[in-house]
């Protein structure tokens, strides 16, 4: 019989892997932009659907992939999300039209979508609350480093823009066989599984019920604001960079330092969290995004900007653990990759409205520093929107004494 240590770095470590995947899938359209727009005859406006009908396939997938998950297992959802989005992605190497390359990145979308809601699901039941911040950490922190393997990928098959996408959906296809056969499905689900003998709560009553609704709508809006500021800064960042006169090199090598903040950031969110006060780690976070971005919109020599530019990839990182941490303990096991999954659902809505946005701003001549003043007060609600969440659950997510007392009681 497996120890429950062996049982939880085995979850984390499967977890990893497919966040791994599924970072790569995610970034492997726009690293392979150029061979799908030469392949396909595609204008701007044609690719911008590309991207976009894959994004927008993230939405349901995030709700369902989570509703579903709560009333027959994160595992078997889990296994499920990742052969759609291996098998779609896959496809995507071998469409011949355009109709059937955006059903393909819609449904790639999907798989991808519901994956998420249930790795962090997993990985929060899997060990004790004082760890569940490192364990959400060390599994999302595969999703930067897998799209920086897809960057790698695509600058070594250029020629080729195929392969980033056979490499996408063979690794998943491949990952299949051993989720089945190694990963434990949660504990904790299969307690509460055992002990339900009343009905099912609806959707409505697991997000809002029991006096969930404050917490919900608090979750809903962080997600939203934080996710619309890391998309723009995700689609936007070189343009921007080129727009203040730094030249290409320079802005790739600004993005690849963000990049690089990025996989830092995920592991210190969640780290600080279980180490340190809960509030001040938000306090820190969110003013450290904050200065990020004004150090973009105001730096002029590439060093300031480099370095700008890695703290923004480290911030604004580090606040999307932040709230993937907050959100499982926010509720019952019975209703959790509901929960989770709503949320995620509505800050893809945010990674929709940020790109967005920002061309809006662009187009009206706001400049880079008008498109970063424009993110501050969306920045400032998320912040003290997931305060409120933090001081609903207090004391026991606010690591003083008196909380671990009363979690021992």
């Amino acid at each position: 019989m497996d120890s429950p240590s062996r049982r939880s770095t085995l979850t984390i470590a499967l977890c990893f892997i497919v966040a791994l995947i599924e970072g790569f899938d995610l970034q492997a359209a726009g690293t392979a932009a150029a061979g799908l727009r030469q392949s396909f005859a595609l204008d701007p406006k044609m690719l911008g659907w590309v991207f976009s009908v894959g994004i927008i396939g993230l939405l349901p997938g995030a709700f369902f992939g989570g509703w579903v998950a709560d009333r027959i297992g994160r595992k078997k959802i889990l296994v499920i999300a990742v052969l759609l989005f291996g098998l779609f992605s896959l496809c995507t190497a071998f469409v011949e039209s355009y109709s059937s390359l955006l059903l393909v990145r819609f449904l790639t979308g999907l798989g991808l979508g519901a994956a998420l809601p249930n790795l962090i699901a997993l990985c929060a039941e899997a060990v004790s609350e004082r760890s569940r911040g490192t364990a959400i950490s060390v599994m999302y922190c595969g999703v930067p480093l897998g799209g920086a393997l897809a960057a790698v990928v695509a600058m070594f098959s250029s020629e080729h823009w195929q392969t980033t996408f056979i490499i996408g959906g063979l690794a998943p296809l491949l990952a299949v066989p051993l989720m089945i056969l190694l990963l434990p499905e949660s504990n904790a689900f299969r307690q509460q599984l055992d002990n339900t003998l009343s009905a099912r709560p609806s959707t409505r009553q697991a997000l809002f019920g029991e006096g969930r609704a404050g917490t919900t709508l608090a979750l809903w809006l962080s997600y939203f604001f934080t996710l619309t500021v890391m998309y723009m800064l995700l689609n936007w960042l070189p343009s921007l960079l080129l727009e203040q006169g730094f030249s290409k090199p320079q802005a790739g090598m600004v993005q690849m330092l963000f990049n690089i903040g990025g996989a830092l950031g995920s592991l210190l969110g969640g780290v600080l969290l279980d180490r340190c006060n809960a509030l001040r780690v938000v306090l820190f976070v969110y003013a450290g995004l904050l200065a990020a971005l004004a150090g973009v919109g105001l730096s002029v020599g590439i060093v300031p900007m480099a370095i700008a530019g890695f703290a923004a990839g480290l911030f604004v990182m580090a606040a999307q653990l932040v709230l993937y941490a907050s959100a499982p303990p926010s509720y019952p096991t019975a209703v959790r990759a509901t929960g989770v999954g709503a949320a995620v659902a509505i800050g893809r809505l945010g990674s929709v409205a940020g790109p967005l946005a920002a061309g809006q701003l662009l187009a009206a001549g706001a400049g880079t520093t008008g498109v970063l003043l424009a993110t501050s007060p969306g920045l400032a609600i998320a912040a003290l929107a997931i305060i409120t969440v933090m001081v609903r659950k207090a004391p026991l997510n606010l690591s003083t004494p008196e909380a671990a007392g009363h979690t021992k009681a």
